[in-house]
């Protein structure tokens, strides 16, 4: 991540973040796996001498609140509280680039995007920076679980989970360089809320194994032998249960694994990524209710653009890196 000014207003610095998309799970990495993907929202925000405004284009124009309630105004406020301040006077614009409700983490993307604005206003004031890990610790408390907002800051594949003193931790790790992804974001919307309500409570012993053994081969397979990827991928705890709720994203990931590609539906969904390797030919997958495209991977995560108002790069450390 990298510190920048971007324009002003007035006197008014403003800086601009902008944030891949991201898909978590990745099939068996449920709640832990992540993966970012070079489609971007930006913001920007400024500070100015009236009421907060709030512009947005793109998804969730016309939709989203236009006050506090704003889930990116609300994440500039926690990175205030942390610091013991609160904000005032802001001008947000937001050009939003991830689908919402779609599984490619347009929520975690806003909070992260949020968080690292209110860093750099608050370094504005004469402040101390907030800490990367403390970005993340913020992150994963309004998000409900770091398995989104860890590459979303990081970039790359990542691995997140909270330890045992409750806070959040995220390794990083490449993701090979055979390994392209093709999205299938799907036209229609989905809740998490809902989606994570169909799970079950307790699943089968042979389930959670099976799990634990592909997502283990899952780091091997995305880091260094792709060709692993379509049984690293398999998973029993959540797509399963998920499935009646989203059948035409059942049925596509179905139709391509039966076809030897490693297809999971993304986060919640109903959006689907493939993770492919050599000659892939999208057009032959193509369905009602999806958009499909190849979309890299984003090695570096959120970054912050324009000319530096504090030292380029990370505040202070990065997630662990093996």
């Amino acid at each position: 991540m990298s510190a920048g000014r971007a324009g002003a207003v007035g006197d008014n610095p403003t800086y601009t973040v902008r944030v891949p998309a991201t898909s978590a799970n990745l099939g068996p990495g449920f709640d832990s796996y992540g993966l970012a993907l070079a489609r971007y929202d930006e913001v920007s925000v400024c500070r100015t001498n009236g009421p907060l405004e709030i512009l947005v284009s793109g998804f969730g124009a016309g939709e989203v609140p236009l006050d506090e309630g704003h889930l990116i105004v609300r994440a500039i406020a926690k990175a205030f509280g942390a610091a013991g301040a609160r904000p005032c006077g802001l001008r947000l614009t937001c050009v939003n680039r991830i689908p919402h409700g779609g599984g490619l983490g347009s929520s975690a993307s806003a909070i992260v995007a949020g968080l690292l604005l209110g860093r750099e206003l608050l370094i504005a004031d004469g402040g101390r920076p907030l800490s990367d890990e403390l970005i993340l610790r913020l992150a994963t408390d309004m998000e409900g679980h770091p398995d989104n907002v860890a590459p979303a800051l990081y970039g790359g594949f990542t691995l997140a989970f909270t330890g045992d003193d409750g806070r959040p931790v995220a390794v990083r790790r490449e993701v090979h360089h055979d390994i392209r992804v093709v999205v299938f974001a799907a036209e229609e919307s989905s809740s998490t809320h809902h989606t994570r309500g169909l799970l079950p409570a307790t699943v089968p012993h042979g389930d959670a194994a099976a799990n634990a053994a592909a997502a283990g081969l899952l780091v091997h397979a995305l880091t260094i032998d792709p060709s692993y990827l379509l049984p690293a991928t398999r998973d029993r705890l959540h797509q399963p249960y998920r499935a009646a709720s989203m059948p035409a994203s059942a049925r596509l990931m179905s139709e391509l694994r039966e076809d030897g590609v490693a297809a999971v539906v993304s986060g919640a969904g109903p959006s689907v990524i493939a993770l492919v390797t050599g000659e892939f030919d999208v057009s032959r997958w193509r369905r009602p209710g999806f958009d499909d495209d190849f979309v890299a991977v984003c090695a570096d995560g959120a970054q912050l653009l324009g000319g530096s108002a504090a030292p380029a790069g990370p505040r202070s450390g990065t997630a662990e890196r093996a």
